[in-house]
């Protein structure tokens, strides 16, 4: 087993800097990188998450909406992939917020007079759980920073 940690850590290393520099520009709306992941329909429950583009301005997106997108880890292929379903949601500092609404589709804005740094969460695969928290939960998540004006 040490055998593949080492090697399965410097992977994952190399796959998050990858992302993270595809998506990590405000002005890119949606990363090529970060849309050619393959959809999974029913893979299961990912092993990780992680949000595309991690940091967002919503001034530097049209109509001040930024495309959020989720890509899941799984041990199965294909891997990286864009999970089925995503359960998205904002919070700020850990708390419920009217501040930014996010659709279904991963579509982040923020509400008018809403300022400061939100975060955009996301929870991939069969959600079976009754409670949310107000910044996700029932699974893997991931987060995303963003501002608003």
């Amino acid at each position: 087993m040490r055998i593949y940690s080492l090697p399965l850590s410097f992977f994952l290393l190399v796959l998050a800097a990858a992302i993270t520099l595809a998506c990590g520009s405000s002005v890119s709306h949606v990363a090529p990188s970060c849309s050619s992941a393959p959809t999974v329909a029913n893979p299961g429950m990912p092993q990780s998450l992680i949000l595309c583009p991690a940091v967002a301005d919503a001034k530097d997106y049209p109509n001040g909406q930024v495309q959020f997108i989720a890509i899941g880890s799984y041990n199965t292929s294909p891997s990286p992939a864009l999970p089925k379903p995503v359960l998205w949601g904002a919070c700020q500092q850990n708390q419920s917020t009217t501040g930014v609404t996010v659709s279904t589709a991963g579509i982040a804005q923020c509400a008018s007079g809403a300022s400061g740094t939100y975060t955009v969460w996301a929870t991939g695969g069969p959600v079976l759980c009754n409670v949310i928290g107000p910044c996700g939960a029932c699974g893997p998540t991931a987060f995303a920073k963003l501002t608003c004006p």
